[in-house]
């Protein structure tokens, strides 16, 4: 497993519970029985608390003190996808957004202009008194919004269209 920490790139591997660097680095990683991570790094040690695990985009939020840090992990499947060009297939285009079924907009969460990528919030719409959040299918630039906020809309109507 690699991890990629401000742009540096340092290679892992887990050995007697604990993620050690194969080459290089004099790192430890340990984690606590209270969930915490206790990091050793060059004769310094420090505490992180995990924030967030994405697990789609292959990302771990830690604060490291007060600092916020994001964590890439990239495993050897990722350089074999990479390598052979098919890693861009994943991502895709977003479609436009039409409505699943008949509702009111509550509210616009983007603007025209505005970069999207594959999950994200678009709009909320209610339906059956039910709030539904609305997100991107890929990723995008929203080029035009056909809705406003407090309209009613019919199943299929064309809500957000994409460039």
């Amino acid at each position: 497993m690699k991890a990629i920490i401000q742009g540096k790139e340092t290679e892992y591997e887990q050995r007697d519970g604990q993620w050690r660097p194969k080459t290089g680095d004099e790192t430890d990683i340990q984690v606590l029985n209270d969930g915490r991570l206790l990091v050793k790094y060059n004769n310094e040690v420090f505490t992180a608390r995990l924030v967030e695990v994405n697990k789609q985009d292959k990302k771990v939020t830690l604060y490291i003190g007060n600092k916020k840090t994001e964590v890439s992990i990239k495993e050897p499947l990722d350089d074999l996808l990479h390598a052979m060009g098919l890693d861009k297939l994943n991502s895709q285009k977003a479609d436009d957004i039409k409505a699943p079924m008949p509702g009111l907009v509550l509210n616009i969460l983007v603007s025209p202009g505005d970069q999207v990528k594959k999950g994200d919030k678009l709009l909320v719409l209610e339906a059956m008194k039910m709030e539904n959040i609305i997100k991107a299918t890929g990723d995008g630039t929203v080029a035009r919004i056909l809705v406003d906020k407090g309209q009613a809309v019919d199943k299929n109507q064309k809500l957000v269209i994409f460039e």
